[in-house]
C-alpha cells in the first residue's frame, strides 16, 4: 500500500483544491467522488483522488480550535492575553491554522507549541524555564561528558504497549498489530526481544528497515498488545575536520524517493542558495543544519499523512518537528550529493518516553554522522552553543532506534493504508477492509530499567 503515496506527486484538480483550501471539506469530497465515477480521468489522477479522500477527512481532525476557542484557551493560561497578540502570532506563522467552512482553525497541539517554543508564552503562562527541568539538564551534562570523554552508553529495557480503543474494536475479526522494535546499528547493541503478548507474534528480521513485532489474531476480547526488549544505545563523539575530508566520497543513498524526497525546483534552488559555490561536504552538511535549526523554527505537527512534499513544507512554511526538519536536512543533503537517510523511534530518560525522528549523513573518511535539527535547533534558541554544534555529527546515548529506512514497508506488509505512511513510532493496526487511525489506537511505554554503561 505504500506503493500508492508516490501519487501525491501528481496535482489535484483545481476545482478540488479550492474546496479544500477554503474548509469546504464537503464539497471536495462531493466533487472527488463525482470525477470518480464518470471514470474519465487517466489513471494516476484516480490514485490521487483516492488519496485525497483519506486526507480530507483526516485534515479537520487535527484543527480543532476555532480562533476565539484558540483565544479562550490562550487566556487560560495567560488572562491578559489580547487579540492583536493572536493575530500576530497567526501571520507570523507561530500559529498554524487552516481555513473550516471559510474561517481559521488553530492546530489542536497549537498551544503546546507556544509553550515548547516561545519562552515569553511559557513564562507568561507561569512555567519554569525549560532549561531548568532534570531532563533537559541530564541531556546536556551528558553532551558535555561525551565531548569530553569521546562516548557515552545506557542500557535501556522497555516495555511498549498498543491497544485497539473499545470504540473501534470489532470482536472476531481478524486483526493485524504492528508494534516497532529496536533494530541493530551504529549506535545500537545487544538487542534483546524478550517478551511478547499475546503469542503467537512474529519478529521482523534485524535488517527491516522499519522493524516490528507483528500480532495476527482474531480475538473476542479487546487485547493489550505487548513487548519487551532491551538494549544498549552508545553515543560517540569525533571531533570534524573539514580540512581531513576525503576527495572521494561515496555516492549511495543520494537518490529521490518520492513523493517526499524530491529535488523539486524549490529545493534546488535552495539547496544553490545556501551552497555558495561550497563544495566541501562537510561544509555543505553543516550550513544545511545551521539553515534547519537557525531558519526553521520547531512545531508540533498535524499527522504526515495530509502533507504531500514534506521538505518543501518545512523549507517554505519555515518550521516543522523533529521528522519535518530531519527529511529537509536529508533531501538537501541528498541534492548536494550527500548521502543521507532516516532514523527514528523513541527519546527515553527516566523522566519520559517520546517518538523522535533524526538524520544521518555520510562523509568520508568519518563514515556514518548523525545530525538532529530539532535537539538541535533547541540548544540553539536557548543559547547553548555546545549543544548546538554537538548535534551536528553527534547524538546522546538516550535513543531507541526502530527505524531506518523512510517510508518503507513492514515486514509482513500492511494491506491497508497506515495512520502514517511515512514512519513508525507508536504502532499500526487494521482489519481486512481498512487501517486504524491514530484517534482509534492507544500507545503507552514503561521504563523497566535504564542504566549508565562504560
Amino acid at each position: 500500500m505504500l506503493e500508492l503515496n508516490r501519487y501525491l506527486e501528481i496535482p489535484l484538480p483545481e476545482d478540488v483544491e479550492k474546496a479544500k483550501w477554503c474548509g469546504d471539506f464537503d464539497r471536495a469530497l462531493r466533487l472527488i467522488h463525482r470525477k470518480l465515477s464518470e471514470g474519465k480521468l487517466p489513471f494516476a489522477a484516480r490514485k490521487r483522488l483516492e488519496l485525497e479522500e483519506h486526507i480530507l477527512r483526516r485534515l479537520p481532525l487535527d484543527y480543532r480550535y476555532s480562533e476565539e476557542e484558540g483565544l479562550a484557551l490562550l487566556r487560560e493560561h495567560i488572562p491578559d492575553f489580547t487579540r492583536e497578540e493572536l493575530q500576530e502570532l497567526e501571520d507570523s506563522g507561530a500559529i498554524d491554522w487552516i481555513y473550516i467552512q471559510g474561517k481559521p482553525h488553530f492546530s489542536s497541539s497549537f498551544y503546546d507549541t507556544l509553550e515548547k517554543v516561545y519562552p515569553d508564552i511559557a513564562r507568561r503562562a507561569g512555567l519554569p524555564p525549560a532549561e531548568e527541568s532534570k531532563e533537559r539538564k541530564l541531556l546536556y551534562d551528558t553532551v558535555k561528558k561525551l565531548e569530553e570523554t569521546g562516548s557515552a552508553a545506557c542500557r535501556i529495557r522497555l516495555r511498549a504497549h498498543l491497544r485497539v480503543a473499545d470504540s473501534a474494536f470489532r470482536p472476531g475479526e481478524p486483526l493485524l498489530v504492528h508494534l516497532p522494535i529496536p533494530a541493530p546499528a551504529v549506535n545500537m547493541e545487544n538487542i534483546q526481544i524478550l517478551e511478547c503478548s499475546p503469542q503467537p507474534a512474529r519478529i521482523a528480521p534485524e535488517t527491516a528497515g522499519q522493524r516490528t513485532v507483528s500480532f495476527s489474531c482474531a480475538p473476542q476480547e479487546n487485547p493489550l498488545f505487548t513487548v519487551e526488549y532491551q538494549y544498549d544505545c552508545r553515543a560517540v563523539y569525533r571531533p570534524l575536520d573539514p580540512e581531513k575530508v576525503s576527495p572521494l566520497q561515496p555516492d549511495f543513498d543520494t537518490q529521490e524517493q518520492a513523493p517526499h524526497i524530491r529535488f523539486t525546483p524549490f529545493i534546488r534552488a535552495l539547496c544553490k542558495e545556501l551552497s555558495a559555490g561550497e563544495i566541501n561536504p562537510l561544509k555543505l552538511a553543516r550550513k544545511f543544519y545551521d539553515y534547519c535549526t537557525t531558519v526553521v523554527t520547531y512545531a508540533f505537527m498535524r499527522e504526515y499523512a495530509t502533507l504531500t512534499q514534506i521538505p518543501e513544507y518545512a523549507g517554505l512554511g519555515l518550521k516543522g518537528d523533529c521528522g519535518v526538519q530531519a527529511l529537509l536536512f536529508i533531501t538537501l543533503c541528498r541534492c548536494a550529493g550527500i548521502p543521507a537517510r532516516w532514523q527514528s523511534g523513541l527519546y527515553v530518560t527516566p523522566y519520559d518516553v517520546g517518538c523522535h525522528d533524526w538524520a544521518m549523513f555520510y562523509v568520508a573518511p568519518y563514515g556514518w554522522l548523525f545530525a538532529d535539527p530539532s535537539f538541535g535547533g533547541s540548544a540553539y534558541r536557548s543559547g547553548n552553543k555546545l549543544g548546538h554544534d554537538h548535534y551536528f555529527g553527534s547524538l546522546d546515548p538516550f535513543r531507541m532506534a526502530a527505524n531506518s529506512q523512510f517510508q518503507w514497508e513492514f515486514d509482513p506488509p500492511k494491506a491497508q493504508l497506515r495512520a502514517d505512511p511515512t514512519d513508525n513510532q507508536r504502532g499500526e493496526a487494521e482489519y481486512p477492509d481498512r487501517g486504524l487511525a491514530r484517534e482509534e489506537l492507544e500507545e503507552s511505554w514503561e521504563l523497566v530499567s535504564w542504566e549508565e554503561i562504560p
